[in-house]
């Protein structure tokens, strides 16, 4: 590498590279492959069903963006072991890994069923653990070369208010947290940067109950910014996190939640 400091178009820029995005299909995920793709990376997108990924990748290439879908139950061994052989045969390495898929589950604790809670655990929890290690066996760690950004939650820094009543995926993702930071640790010295973003409320389907129920503005007037999350606001932390501009952040998680997280504790 030149000694001349790059210009920060250069830093941010991702031609050439090759990211895998889980629950890419829409919401959260769609956002961070459209931003993946927008600086310059080719871009595989999985989800469970196929309908939902042909439409997301004619949007993401409707935008010029070289995208192409698998579609995988991230919460399956068997699946997470057939996207990572088929991105990796149709596209080459994997440079950047978004452990976006999940899943949630409204219920008081005390009546959680227990079937629920596996579900939860089991995608958000397993799942990111297993697809990394699949990408990094078989594509990072020989070339000790990768980013893997996983996508947490502020629901994983703290409790919840009242309304709330969604102990497995706060869990979870609590669960999400220190897996970043573990991995972050044992990994770096393999030139694998590990991070995760935590969003605070986003409007997406899985929100969709709450915000119906409790009112945007209800939940807005709680962040210092008096705002949920857009269609773009996930754009420049998954870019940063992903190329040569975060080359030196490893084990941390970002919170893009509006000052949520600051003024609770979390």
């Amino acid at each position: 590498m030149s000694n001349t400091p790059r210009k920060v178009q250069q830093l941010f820029d991702l031609t050439g590279r090759v990211a895998l995005v889980t629950g890419g299909s829409r919401g959260l995920g769609l956002q961070m492959a459209h931003a993946l793709g927008e600086a310059g990376a080719k871009v595989v997108i999985s989800s469970r069903k196929a309908a939902d990924l042909e439409q997301a990748v004619m949007a993401l290439q409707d935008a010029g963006i070289d995208a192409r879908w698998v579609a995988a139950d991230a919460g399956n061994p068997a699946d997470i072991e057939r996207l990572v052989g088929e991105t990796l045969e149709r596209m080459g390495d994997v440079d950047i890994l978004v452990n976006n898929a999940g899943a949630t589950w409204g219920a008081p604790a005390q009546d959680h069923p227990l079937e629920a809670w596996d579900k939860v655990m089991n995608l958000n929890v397993r799942g990111y653990f297993l697809l990394s290690q699949a990408i990094a066996k078989r594509s990072m760690i020989a070339r000790k070369k990768g980013r893997i950004i996983n996508v947490a939650s502020i629901a994983g820094l703290g409790g919840n208010p009242p309304f709330m009543q969604t102990i497995a995926y706060n869990t979870s993702k609590g669960a999400v947290v220190n897996f970043t930071r573990a991995l972050a640790c044992e990994w770096g010295q393999l030139g694998i940067n590990v991070n995760a973003i935590a969003p605070g409320f986003f409007p997406s389907k899985m929100t969709a109950g709450l915000l119906g129920a409790v009112g945007e503005d209800n939940i807005a007037k709680h962040a210092p910014l008096l705002r949920v999350g857009d269609d773009e606001d996930l754009k420049g932390a998954t870019v940063l996190l992903a190329s040569d501009a975060g080359k030196h952040i490893t084990g941390q998680i970002l919170a893009v939640d509006g000052g949520v997280s600051a003024c609770t504790g979390g």
